[in-house]
């Protein structure tokens, strides 16, 4: 199991530093909570374990995404 930079519950904040990302106008700016931690092959790809952990996070609206570990930051 891979060390996760967040726990379920923690209050976050998602930071899209990339204008061109498709997610960006979606999501960026938006606040949430992390209501669970997944895991994927992702860090078998990229060669970087913490790209294996996908975080769920419930945002203020009440809709959710997953999110990785670089666009999310503390609030």
């Amino acid at each position: 199991m891979t060390d996760h930079q967040f726990e379920e519950g923690d209050r976050v904040r998602i930071e899209i530093p990339d204008e061109t990302d498709l997610d960006y106008d979606r999501l960026h700016g938006r606040y949430g909570e992390i209501i669970a931690i997944l895991e994927d092959d992702a860090g078998a790809v990229t060669g970087d374990d913490r790209d294996a952990v996908l975080y769920r996070v419930q945002l203020d609206d009440g809709t959710k995404t997953d999110v990785r570990w670089r666009d999310l930051r503390p609030p």
